[in-house]
């Protein structure tokens, strides 16, 4: 792997996730570093967590809530949330985030009650 990578997020499948439909860039099995996704949510998202992971949410567009840990707040555009491993989190509301995880995004580290 070089010392760089690029991404043209527009170009990129979207994926089914639990809180939607997200493209995934940067996901490399060379790259272990950080991920970054473009979510559009579905209007209320299934509450999750992760052992490993690390999640920033930065809204973009779309208004509405954030449930972290049962507690919840409300979002808007340019609203920015860091999310730490270990906290049960989901979406309420219509939105395009980014998502930026940290390490990179893995599938098998998506736990559910």
């Amino acid at each position: 792997m070089s010392n760089y990578m690029i991404a043209q997020l527009d170009e990129l499948k979207p994926v089914e996730c639990p809180c939607g439909l997200s493209r995934r860039a940067f996901i490399n099995p060379e790259n272990s570093a950080a991920t970054l996704h473009i979510v559009d949510t579905k209007e209320e998202t299934q509450p999750h967590y992760h052992k490993k992971l690390t999640e920033i949410y930065f809204v973009l567009e779309g208004t509405g809530q954030i449930e972290l840990d049962g507690k919840l707040s409300p979002v808007k555009p340019l609203t920015a949330i860091f999310i730490k491993a270990g906290c049960r989190h989901r979406i309420l509301g219509k939105m395009r985030i980014v998502n930026i995880c940290i390490p990179a995004f893995d599938r098998e580290d998506e736990w559910f009650d």
